[in-house]
């Protein structure tokens, strides 16, 4: 909890005089029982009694409102930076995931990240405003009262400590239990998020099988597994409460019954037993919170460790401390050198020994069986994924030697399946473009969002409620799965890069809409390097050389008609293409490879 204090730490004057202010308060409770026996021993028992009764009266009713102005003032105080805490940490959260590679993101659902991110900060900040303050002051309340009820009667004051001893051992036994439950719980419940995400995102594919029912079944589960959990919780908290308020009160019948026979006997006062009694009762109320107090702090701990699990992920794709510079993004293109690349996924190598050189102002279709790589070469060029031997270098200089921003300003990808969000069509593609600072800039912007679309044939957005200004909704689930496609290929576009590295982008739309992009394509961006993962034939017979990926190696290079006469594997490549893409659409299907056939 203690390595909470480097998000806190603004808020640490704060909640310092918060918590003197509670523990003043608490202070003050005492204070009133000692009033008590004064005036037990004193004014009762003088022809002065009403006027000291008064007088009595009116210091426990200051003492009472002053209580409650320190209890105003704890709140007051504390609220504000409590929250400001939350806010900082959930800011260095989502910091964090936007810098961390993908394969961390592949460890964790987007459910265990949404909840560490909203419950279990909530529950933190619970225990920063409420719980770590409570926890302290009713600890300090609980000494302090303890020892002022064996000062006042020390015989009575041992008996009430007796009960002390079966409340420690119950206090070590539920703290043990009550964490795990505490962690098993706030996992759960990561789990339950991540089927409902999950269940909202295949809502389609769950109706159009008539999975509904199956998929409630799966939750229900889950949500049994939860609730047993909290169950637990609950029946344990129960037992502590239970003996946390039957010990403390048990003990205090036993204190009273000694206390009138002391008292009969002479050997204790009036004033001593009354005095002893309140304060007994001020410190009980703390003593039987003491229970929810623990539980609050076991809940905060599970949420900071799931926290700090993120939060200390280390980054294995930093930043290098000297950067180099690439210039910035143009019309022009670069040289993109692959020497000796080697890539490793679950101890398997997936890229083993790549070795490709893609010039400016060509367009290269990389082409290979399922599963020889293709996608994880295209995400070694923006250094989403680090290779583990070899050099990926743009203009000659190595990408791990440039600063990630900067590498991905000048590398931009297009993916098969495109991710939209939940925006304006013109704020999904001019996501890759800084903010306009004039309006000059700000026209240029608006031209060039025109030309992209364009470009990706992505005219269809004039047809929309406000144009460019349509919220499409989460993940463009609005729009066709090609108009998803094209915008994402606009996006690419509209980022002006050196590198554009395209994984089958346009697989969701026709031929001819194919070749009016592509044709787009090169006219915009003439001098840009692009790197093009194919899948079909038709994108093959639109580039400029084709790179064949098989074993994890760069098998062949060349012109389409030239590999067909040199590579049997090429031909086995472009032969599997043609036959899916037969069986997928045959009025889009173009034949590519009569020799082939022959």
């Amino acid at each position: 909890m203690l390595q909470l204090v480097r998000w806190a730490r603004p808020a640490i004057p704060r909640l310092i005089l918060g918590g003197l202010g509670a523990l003043g308060a608490s202070l003050l409770a005492l204070a009133i029982p000692q009033v008590l026996r004064e005036v037990v021993n004193g004014p009762l028992l003088t022809s002065e009694s009403r006027t000291g009764v008064l007088q009595a009266a009116a210091l426990v009713l200051a003492l009472g409102c002053l209580e409650a102005l320190l209890v105003w003032t704890r709140r007051a105080l504390i609220a504000t930076p409590a929250t400001t805490a939350e806010h900082d940490m959930r800011t260095s959260l989502f910091d964090h995931l936007l810098d961390l590679p993908i394969a961390v993101h592949d460890r964790w659902s987007g459910g265990q990240l949404l909840q560490r991110a909203m419950g279990d900060l909530s529950s933190i900040r619970r225990w920063i405003a409420f719980g770590m303050v409570m926890l302290v002051v009713s600890s300090a309340t609980i000494v302090v009262g303890v020892v002022l009820m064996v000062t006042t009667a020390w015989q009575l004051g041992l008996i009430y400590l007796l009960g002390a001893v079966p409340m420690v051992w119950l206090g070590f036994t539920f703290r043990t239990d009550y964490a795990k439950a505490a962690r098993r719980a706030r996992d759960q419940t990561g789990d339950l998020a991540g089927t409902v995400e999950e269940s909202v995102h295949g809502i389609r594919v769950l109706k159009a099988f008539g999975r509904g029912e199956d998929a409630l079944g799966d939750f229900v589960r889950q949500a049994d597994e939860l609730r047993d959990t909290e169950v637990h919780k609950a029946r344990t908290l129960a037992r502590v409460s239970l003996a946390v308020t039957a010990i403390p009160e048990g003990t205090l019948a036993i204190s009273l019954g000694v206390g009138l026979w002391l008292t009969v006997q002479g050997d204790l006062s009036v004033g001593a037993l009354v005095g002893f009694m309140a304060t007994a009762a001020v410190v009980n109320r703390p003593l039987e919170g003491l229970g929810q107090l623990l539980a609050t702090t076991l809940d905060a701990r599970a949420a900071a460790d799931r926290f700090l699990e993120v939060i200390d992920q280390p980054n294995a794709l930093d930043d290098p401390e000297r950067p180099a510079t690439l210039g910035e993004s143009g019309p022009r293109g670069s040289t993109v050198e692959l020497r000796g690349v080697r890539v490793l996924l679950g101890g398997r190598a997936v890229l083993d020994g790549v070795d490709l050189t893609l010039d400016p102002g060509r367009t290269t279709a990389l082409v290979g069986l399922t599963g020889s790589g293709k996608s994880t070469l295209l995400q070694v060029l923006p250094r989403l994924l680090d290779v583990d031997d070899g050099v990926v270098a743009i203009d000659g200089v190595d990408v791990r030697r440039v600063r990630r921003g900067d590498l991905r300003r000048i590398v931009s990808p297009a993916f098969e399946d495109p991710v939209l969000f939940s925006a304006s069509v013109r704020e999904n593609v001019l996501l890759g473009v800084d903010e306009p600072a004039t309006t000059q800039e700000e026209a240029a912007q608006s031209e060039l969002l025109r030309r992209a679309l364009a470009a990706a044939q992505a005219e269809f957005v004039d047809q929309l409620p406000d144009g460019v200004d349509t919220v499409i909704g989460e993940e463009g689930m609005s729009l066709s799965g090609g108009q998803r496609q094209r915008l994402a290929l606009a996006r690419a576009i509209a980022a002006r890069p050196r590198v554009l590295v395209l994984d089958d982008p346009l697989s969701a739309v026709d031929v001819a809409t194919e070749t009016a992009a592509t044709t787009a394509l090169r006219e915009l961006l003439p001098g840009t390097t692009t790197l093009v993962v194919a899948h079909r034939p038709s994108t093959v017979a639109l580039a400029d050389q084709v790179a064949v990926l098989q074993d994890g190696r760069i098998s062949a290079v060349g012109r389409h008609t030239d590999l067909l006469r040199s590579s049997a594997h090429y031909r086995h490549v472009i032969s599997d293409m043609e036959t899916a893409e037969d069986d997928g659409d045959p009025d889009v299907a173009v034949d590519l490879a009569p020799e082939v056939t022959r």
